[in-house]
């Protein structure tokens, strides 16, 4: 199977998601953020320098988690333009 390569919006939203998990892991030791979240900790380390860019939501869920994030905070801080009356947000929801 052949993956298609990612847009420039996608690796960049990889990027804030990265950083954004970063900045809530705080002190805490990828190693330890890692194991709580049931992933290795080279997956996270690769998630949090944007290597990559679309994790698995069970992965992603996991992490904010144990970092305590939502995942409503996780989304508006990673997709910035994303309007809740927008008909594309609502039937994300539904």
């Amino acid at each position: 199977m052949v993956r298609l390569p990612l847009s420039p919006d996608e690796l960049e939203r990889g990027r804030r998601l990265g950083a954004l998990l970063r900045r809530a892991r705080g002190d805490r030791s990828m190693l330890e953020v890692a194991i709580a979240a049931g992933v290795s900790p080279e997956t996270l380390r690769k998630i949090e320098t944007g290597r990559i860019a679309t994790p698995s939501f069970a992965t992603i869920a996991a992490v904010a988690g144990v970092v305590g994030l939502s995942l409503d905070a996780l989304w508006a801080e990673v997709h910035p333009t994303a309007v809740t009356g927008d008909s594309r947000v609502g039937a994300a929801r539904s």
